[in-house]
């Protein structure tokens, strides 16, 4: 079995058997990532093999001895940003129009699975899940979401307040069903 910078090498050789091991060894993690951002399973496909096409294509760039998976993770959720950057030059909905929800409901979270907590998070408009997974997932701060997404902090705040609140009313409606 080959080491994992013997792994590296044999794929920056462009060596079809060693891209095709780091493929299938990191795709489940991978996908994970670019769920949390896509608004379906076919997006977040897509997403996937941009994310390793630009793995596979800088990975001479990689720095031994520093984390392959948090270096590939990196690209991954760059991927999937540019994927929202994209995607946001073409949006013709108003974010802004979104409703305010009252807390005096329970936890919707009480009874619910992570399935179904992802597929709220699918639900929301790409604006709102970029959000959401740079804040709540990623741990990036506002400041470094409204670098990214090249909106303001206060926007960046905002908008996860507003995706929060979504969450909660798609929740409760799937509870309530």
């Amino acid at each position: 079995m080959a080491s994992e910078s013997d792994l590296i090498q044999a794929c920056i050789r462009k060596e079809e058997w060693a891209q095709q091991r780091l493929y299938e060894e990191n795709y489940k993690r991978m996908l994970a990532i670019c769920m949390r951002y896509a608004a379906d399973p076919d997006e977040a496909v897509d997403m996937l093999h941009d994310g390793f096409f630009k793995i596979l294509t800088h990975l001479a760039h990689y720095e031994p001895n520093t984390s392959l998976n948090a270096w590939m993770n990196r690209i991954m959720v760059n991927t999937c940003i540019d994927h929202y950057r994209y995607k946001k030059k073409r949006m013709t909905t108003d974010i802004d129009g979104m409703t305010e929800l009252s807390d005096h409901f329970h936890n919707p979270l009480d009874s619910i699975s992570i399935e179904e907590i992802m597929r709220a998070v699918q639900h929301l408009s790409e604006t709102y899940r970029a959000v959401f997974n740079l804040y709540i997932i990623d741990g990036f701060s506002h400041r470094e979401i409204a670098e990214i997404l090249n909106i303001t902090e206060s926007t960046s705040r905002s908008n996860l307040v507003k995706a929060r609140q979504k969450l909660k009313e798609l929740l409760r409606r799937d509870e309530e069903e």
